[in-house]
């Protein structure tokens, strides 16, 4: 889930990320497939913080624009 989340457009993620529960959604969901798929530091800090802390959410709506994907979910 988290390479198909890459490969949409910048407009898509954007969209996806902005409305707030799709987002908070679309961004655990992300996030665990990352983390199933590759298990490292960086992707379970990423999952505990989207988890823990709601500011995160618009960290990643800003983070997708730049470099499209996710702050701490790298597959």
């Amino acid at each position: 889930m988290a390479k198909k989340f890459q490969q949409l457009p910048r407009l898509v993620q954007f969209l996806l990320l902005l409305i707030p529960f799709v987002g908070w959604i679309t961004e655990i969901v992300v996030r665990l497939s990352a983390l199933l798929a590759k298990p490292d530091a960086r992707n379970i800090l990423g999952f505990i913080f989207g988890l823990v802390i709601p500011v995160f959410s618009w960290l990643d709506l800003i983070w997708v624009l730049l470099f499209k994907h996710l702050v701490l979910c790298k597959v």
